[in-house]
């Protein structure tokens, strides 16, 4: 179900390609180190190899043990999940050397008490490198954070600027019907509290089912100001997926879309919207044709594209995106959103 905040934890971050690109690299590096210490085997590549076969596996099993237990986890404080993750390095390093003591141990010749000491030695070393990462991922998500918070203010304040815009535009828009047609006058006033009752509540989530509801009522309003210069293709299916999706994530791109395609255009434009599942994706389009003759680009465009773009990469933790095209004499933004979390 949607929440009113997006809830974004640590633990959502650690599969993540640069996290497990970082760990691999990592994991390399402590292998290389242990390789050319003194005291270390002289037949450097094997014993390389077998270090790093070792470390990338306890360090993957520990990343990934971790990500599958984040649901429950997160309602855990996180003093207990640090000590679990020290835990697991453990764990899986007596287990990667009970492993390799199985298939090895006789051909390296080792002695029962030179394996014990060489597994005291490496649970050591895991428990420092685990300390070490937390003390680093730790800094990392504070300054994450802290980053995300300055930029949702900065949108939020940009998105002031905007807001007005179309504020003004549909109250004249009423202030000429009202005379003439007040029950439309009443349908687009009512429209428009909508829309600032969902502007005003802030960043949460809603359902697909009631976004699409604010970008009818926004369409509504544009349809009485534009007429028959508005043309709206509708693509939705009749069962819509139970996603949360950021509030006001779509409309801003239809607008964006009747600004730059309908507006400047004496004969009107069409507006083509798509709501469609893409194997464990959800791809909503919204398409334009462009105008013939140039139009001078709009600061709002962008700092509206922008806002969508970082709204839609907080809430799915990076995996969501927001990409634009031109081809063929039409504008289209897509709005990809996992289905699964």
């Amino acid at each position: 179900m949607p929440s009113d905040h997006a809830t974004v934890t640590p633990l959502d971050a650690l599969w993540q390609p640069s996290v497990i690109l970082w760990a691999i690299m990592a994991g390399e590096g402590l292998a290389l180190l242990l390789t050319i210490a003194p005291g270390a085997t002289e037949d450097h590549w094997s014993y390389f190899g077998l270090a790093s076969l070792c470390i990338q596996w306890v360090l993957l099993l520990s990343l990934g043990t971790l990500y599958a237990l984040r649901h429950p986890l997160s309602r855990v404080r996180p003093l207990l999940i640090a000590c679990l993750a020290i835990a697991l390095l453990a764990v899986f390093t007596w287990g990667a050397l009970g492993a390799a003591w199985l298939l090895l141990g006789n051909d390296w010749g080792m002695s029962t008490g030179a394996w014990r000491a060489t597994l005291l030695s490496c649970t050591g070393i895991a428990v420092t490198v685990g300390l070490l990462g937390l003390a680093a991922f730790h800094n990392h998500w504070r300054a994450r954070q802290l980053a995300v918070r300055a930029k949702q203010a900065e949108l939020e304040a940009l998105q002031a600027r905007i807001r007005p815009h179309f504020l003004f535009n549909t109250l004249n828009t009423g202030a000429a019907l009202v005379h003439q047609r007040p029950e439309e006058t009443e349908r687009l006033l009512l429209d428009l509290s909508d829309l600032f009752r969902a502007a005003l509540a802030g960043p949460r989530e809603i359902t697909l089912a009631d976004e699409l509801a604010l970008v009818r009522r926004y369409l509504e309003i544009e349809g009485l100001r534009f007429g028959d210069r508005l043309r709206v293709e509708w693509q939705v299916p009749v069962a819509l997926p139970d996603l949360a999706v950021p509030a006001l994530s779509i409309q801003p791109l239809v607008e964006n879309a009747i600004r730059h395609g309908v507006e400047p255009v004496a004969t009107g434009g069409d507006v083509h919207l798509q709501v469609a599942t893409n194997g464990d994706w959800l791809e909503v389009t919204v398409a334009n044709a462009l105008p013939s003759a140039p139009v001078r680009p709009t600061t709002g465009h962008q700092v509206g594209l922008n806002a969508v773009r970082a709204r839609i990469q907080a809430m799915t933790h990076g995996r969501g995106s927001v990409r634009t095209t031109t081809a063929e004499g039409r504008y289209t933004a897509v709005i990809r959103i996992p289905l699964t979390p």
